[in-house]
């Protein structure tokens, strides 16, 4: 198979602004990892950014956050909403690379991972969560962690017609992967 890594909407302002997210900080450090892995192996890595009224694209808040171990060569993929296939070049990019299995980090679990994860299953590629590289923040019926820990049994459990989703933690993927 021919993965990719994602890194989702892990940007300054939604990492950083106040609420911070879950977990920021280790997670940061885990989606690094994960480049790491990921570039070990030859993974394109894709960087997803978001953008809208509230996240305008050019402001501080909108950059990709700075502690990311991103190299200039990486492609960014700018979206509009939870799905980082809907009117983007995402899938376009993916098939020009031949990619058919996906790895997925970032922000938010319970949003535009979520969704994207969802699509790109729903779309026939092979899917892998890192169930510990990403996050998300306190909602007003659940914490952060709880968010985490129900997407990532939700996602395992998830029925996906002879695609189930894989998700598990960065410790496991480094030694499945190699």
């Amino acid at each position: 198979m021919n993965k990719a890594l994602l890194v989702i909407d892990f940007q300054f302002g939604l990492i950083e602004s106040n609420p911070p997210a879950t977990r920021g900080t280790e997670t940061l450090a885990q989606i690094n990892r994960t480049i790491a892995l990921a570039r070990q192996l030859q993974m394109p890595v894709i960087f997803i950014q978001h953008f809208e009224p509230d996240l305008p694209q050019g402001s501080a808040e909108w950059e990709l956050h700075p502690g990311l171990a991103r190299l200039p060569t990486d492609c960014v993929i700018e979206k509009e909403s939870a799905d980082s296939f809907l009117a983007t070049q995402l899938q376009s990019t993916l098939e020009a690379l031949q990619i058919n299995a996906l790895w997925i980090t970032g922000y938010a679990s319970d949003f535009c991972v979520d969704t994207t994860l969802r699509r790109a299953a729903s779309l026939g590629y092979a899917v892998t969560v890192v169930s510990d590289a990403h996050t998300s923040k306190n909602r007003p019926h659940a914490s952060g962690e709880q968010l985490v820990a129900h997407l990532n049994w939700l996602w395992a459990n998830l029925a996906v017609k002879d695609n189930p989703i894989r998700v598990v933690p960065l410790s496991e993927l480094a030694v499945t992967a190699q």
